[in-house]
């Protein structure tokens, strides 16, 4: 949460859609849930910890983990909500639905259309489970009151309440699909590198980050600073328009907020492959990380280090990994099994399918390929008529005729089969075995992905590739024992850390806020000035601009008529300020005919008395001039002029200011004006 100008700006508002694990997912066999309150018991009594099965998971409806305290929010004192990728956007319905929200949404278009189809795809993964569970009563929040809680195994508690034992609120009840239409009425749409100004105070752009199609890292310039915020971030993509770090060059401030790295192994002193451990006892893990590094003193110009920057090195290592991917599911379906793939990156899933299909055109098996997903008609459409959301390579492809993705004309073929739901009448009566599918969730508590997993968990035939970084063992608990081979496979999914040093000088900022999680992986150069920051901590940032710029019109400037006042020069203005675009602009105003709009409204220094009683008698006001000896002050030009005509008044002049006593409000004007004539003013 940023304060930028007095607005205060959420950055993203994404889901943990990790925690589902803790729950069953069904079909599941009842007798277990029967046995679970009996043997929680048990166990508590007994303070023993025995290995987790699946007797051991939460019975009940789904909840989703939002943001900490989400709950506890006064969503009416947020101004600006940015988001920089479909998944950062998924907790949005639970703000947007509260009454007194009212805050500015803005997202690219391309990741609030894939983000809508997520959410849609949510919800309906989730109402399909509600039908197993029954309609809605008392009974299924039982798990959430504390003694349900007490007997949760350790791995679930802290999965639960987190690390601290805080989280318990984060935990509500899914939004419905009413609630993501009127979200979606609520978000304001960009382009890339379109502005767009909130209250004529902040400038606001997007850029893209290469990570997925229309994720974006911000900039926010306002009239105090210039802010660059960088969320996860590939240089270089298969598929999206690759990450444009030259469009964040300039700013004061860059808050680097791109933590894919901190779950892995790599640092800046390891320059070896490594592996993930293994999820299962039949699983395997496969990880292929560029170790190059691209940081040296021969660096020295922009040119030289964006071209590091961009070497598709880490490009082709993923191209590497999605052909083993694709291997080892061609080597399945040979021996008679089916490969399932719940895998949500939607870049990954698009160029799995072309390279499978490659591979199985190729060889003499003539085995389906299914995608089932409520959106994934719409989805596999919209990636194809979106060409100036992607890489140089795909928009090539229009240009020559082509499609910008292989899964159009293999549709056409019949070789991709897509269905809304695996209990669709079409899919059953199309179904072949064995086959290649690709479904939600990567949770493996929600969508097809249940059913399926249950149906091939025997066969050890059959593969199952997950995207690793969560718990494998605790997914794959309700399915064991399983015969089924797993490949869990990492994707890049953010900024190495060799290229982050190469990427600030590039981009050169005054001030840096970094990660303290990721100060122990990573040695920043000190020509940066950097601030480590933490979860619930308050930094103040110190102002990088000591004066406000302001633009003036042309016919105001020319009547600039300077003076001295203590060794600065002023000037006096009349015009009307506006704040437009993040800057202040001065422009002519409407002039009143008064004249005493045109007075002074400064004067300096202390009056000249001789002078000053010159001035009084041209006006026909006579006085004695006398010096003020009960003040410390009585020097130089400090003294008292009594006024005895025409009214009685009284002149103090000190040299910390000087006071007019009179009872004749006539007679206090024209003392005023000897007084401007005398002084300098503005």
């Amino acid at each position: 949460m940023l304060s930028v100008s007095g607005f205060r700006i959420l950055l993203d508002c994404p889901l943990d859609l990790s925690s589902l694990a803790i729950f069953s997912p069904v079909p599941i066999a009842l007798e277990a849930h029967e046995s679970l309150e009996t043997d929680s018991v048990v166990r508590k009594k007994q303070k023993i910890e025995k290995t987790l099965d699946a007797n051991d998971l939460v019975f009940a409806e789904p909840w989703y983990k939002t943001v900490k305290s989400l709950h506890l929010w006064d969503a009416s004192f947020i101004d600006v909500i940015l988001i920089s990728s479909p998944t950062g956007m998924l907790g949005l319905p639970f703000l947007t639905r509260t009454k007194d929200f009212s805050a500015k949404i803005y997202v690219t278009e391309a990741a609030a259309r894939i983000g809508q189809l997520m959410m849609d795809d949510l919800v309906s993964m989730h109402m399909e489970l509600r039908q197993f569970y029954g309609p809605e009563d008392s009974s299924f929040l039982q798990w959430m009151r504390w003694e349900g809680l007490e007997v949760l195994p350790s791995e679930l508690k802290k999965i639960a309440l987190g690390a601290d034992c805080e989280e318990l609120g984060a935990w509500m009840p899914l939004y419905s699909a009413v609630d993501v239409k009127d979200c979606m009425r609520k978000v304001q749409t960009l382009k890339y590198a379109e502005e767009a100004c909130y209250n004529g105070t902040l400038v606001i752009k997007a850029f893209s980050s290469g990570l997925e199609i229309g994720t974006c890292n911000w900039t926010i310039n306002g009239p105090k600073r210039n802010i660059a915020y960088i969320s996860s971030s590939i240089f270089v993509s298969t598929h999206a328009m690759d990450f444009n770090f030259l469009g964040l060059q300039g700013n004061d401030l860059i808050i680097f907020s791109d933590f894919s790295t901190l779950d892995t192994t790599e640092n800046m002193e390891n320059d070896n492959t490594y592996c993930d451990p293994v999820a299962s006892s039949n699983a395997r893990s496969i990880e292929v990380k560029s170790m190059h590094h691209v940081c040296s003193d021969d660096l020295y110009n922009l040119e030289e280090i964006a071209a590091s920057l961009l070497k598709d090195d880490e490009n082709m290592e993923e191209m590497e990994k999605l052909a083993f991917i694709c291997t080892c599911a061609f080597d399945s379906v040979r021996a008679g099994g089916s490969v399932l793939v719940p895998i949500d990156r939607l870049g990954i899933v698009l160029c799995l399918l072309e390279q499978m299909s490659l591979l199985l055109e190729s060889s003499s098996l003539k085995v389906p390929i299914y995608i089932i997903s409520s959106v994934a008609e719409e989805l596999l459409a919209f990636t194809n008529i979106i060409p100036e959301w992607l890489c140089k390579q795909r928009q090539e492809k229009l240009f020559s005729g082509e499609p910008l993705f292989a899964h159009v004309k293999l549709i056409k073929e019949r070789k991709i089969h897509v269905f809304p739901a695996v209990h669709s009448v079409e899919l059953l009566t199309n179904w072949q075995e064995p086959c290649v599918v690709f479904c939600p969730h990567w949770s493996l508590r929600l969508g097809p992905v249940v059913h399926l997993l249950r149906y091939w968990c025997s066969d050890p035939n059959s593969l199952l590739i997950l995207e690793s970084g969560d718990d494998a063992n605790l997914a794959l608990l309700p399915f064991k024992p399983m015969a089924m081979k797993v490949l869990q496979c990492s994707f890049l999914s953010g900024i190495s850390l060799q290229k982050v040093q190469p990427l600030l000088k590039a981009l050169q900022p005054k001030l840096l806020l970094f990660p303290k999680d990721l100060r122990c992986k990573i040695q920043i150069s000190e020509a940066n000035t950097i601030i480590h920051y933490s979860e619930n901590e308050t930094l103040c940032m110190p102002s990088s601009k000591e004066s406000t710029e302001i633009d003036i019109a042309t016919d105001l400037a020319s009547q600039f008529h300077w003076k001295t006042l203590k060794q600065e020069t002023v000037t006096r203005l009349d015009g009307e300020l506006f704040m437009d675009q993040g800057k202040h602009r001065l422009l002519s105003g409407f002039r009143q005919a008064d004249s005493k709009q045109h007075r002074p409204l400064l004067h300096w220094g202390s009056p000249d008395l001789k002078r000053l009683l010159t001035e009084l008698s041209k006006m026909g006001i006579t006085g004695t001039l006398k010096k003020n000896m009960d003040s410390a002050e009585s020097k130089n030009a400090a003294g008292i002029i009594d006024i005895d005509d025409p009214e009685k008044a009284l002149i103090d002049v000190r040299e910390t200011g000087t006071v007019i006593i009179t009872a004749d409000e006539n007679l206090a004007s024209h003392i005023f004006k000897a007084i401007d004539i005398v002084l300098d003013g503005i």
